[in-house]
C-alpha cells in the first residue's frame, strides 16, 4: 500500500502490516475515508493512524508471539 502525505513524503507500507486489509479485493480497499489523523476501512473494521505507520508499527491488535 503506498501512502501520499500532504508534506510530499511517500510511505510504502506493507499490506502484511494489516491482514485486514491483505484479505479484502482492491474494490474494498479503495472504500478508505482519509483524515488528518489516519485511514478508516468502515466496512473492514480497520483504522491506521499516519503517526503508526510514520513509526514503522503495524496492526497493534495483534498481539507478537513470544519466546518461551
Amino acid at each position: 500500500m503506498w501512502v501520499a502525505l500532504s508534506d510530499g513524503r511517500k510511505l510504502d507500507v506493507p499490506l502484511s502490516w494489516f491482514p485486514r486489509l491483505a484479505r479484502p479485493s482492491d474494490d474494498e480497499r479503495r472504500l478508505v475515508t482519509i483524515s488528518p489523523g489516519g485511514l478508516h476501512w468502515e466496512t473492514l473494521d480497520e483504522d491506521i493512524l499516519i503517526a503508526a505507520l510514520l513509526a514503522g508499527r503495524g496492526d497493534q491488535t495483534i498481539t507478537p508471539p513470544r519466546a518461551a
